[in-house]
């Protein structure tokens, strides 16, 4: 039987402080297959090599993120189709990791604006978006890579939205944030937009 090789895609998620949502990046290929097509970044795990390693090389080398920048990084799942690439059987982990403010290359791109993509990336965009979501507020290193040690409310709403596809209903996220262990409701309101009432802030604890 033919051994699969595996191969470690990401979807790198950026969420800055000018940003009205969360985009994901994406960069034409280099080499074959798919030469010039778009694709997420993507490396061949090498041996010996962790997977959150290998991600964060991949986001480095392939959308030219200063390793400085790239922050947490997790697994999201694992793709098994034979056919995924022509070269031959590949098995797909997908990981997420959320990048900080840099100058670099690669295009960022909203969840319901990804354009066709090489190999099955497209599928694997579909399915972390839905993952992602659901590890929003409950992963508390995924929460805090994307919104900072603090945060004005009208953010939580921004991203709770880019990444379940709804706006939230206030009344609810505010008790989700509230139960979140280590976050914490300031006396600070902050005006993030200049027509804008001043929302709440909420911080992380020292050490959680």
């Amino acid at each position: 039987m033919e051994q699969s090789v595996v191969s470690v895609d990401v979807v790198a998620l950026r969420f800055w402080g000018a940003d009205a949502g969360v985009t994901i990046g994406v960069a034409p290929r280099e080499l074959e297959p798919f030469t010039g097509e778009m694709a997420l970044p993507g490396v061949l795990l090498g041996r010996g090599e962790r997977l959150a390693g290998a991600a964060r090389r991949a986001v480095h080398a392939k959308l030219g993120v200063p390793e400085a920048a790239i922050g947490a990084v997790g697994q999201l799942v694992t793709f098994d189709e034979p056919n995924r690439d022509p070269r031959g059987p590949t098995l797909s982990i997908a990981m997420w990791a959320v990048v900080g403010p840099h100058e670099g290359p690669a295009e960022w791109v909203s969840f319901d604006a990804v354009p066709q993509l090489a190999f099955d990336h497209n599928r694997i965009v579909d399915a972390a978006q839905g993952l992602l979501a659901r590890l929003l507020w409950k992963d508390i290193s995924f929460t805090r890579a994307l919104t900072g040690d603090e945060f004005p409310a009208t953010r939580a709403v921004e991203l709770s939205t880019a990444l379940q596809g709804a706006r939230p209903d206030p009344a609810n996220l505010n008790r989700t944030l509230a139960a979140i262990p280590g976050l914490e409701r300031t006396t600070e309101r902050r005006r993030v937009k200049a027509t804008g009432r001043p929302a709440a802030v909420w911080a992380f604890t020292a050490g959680e």
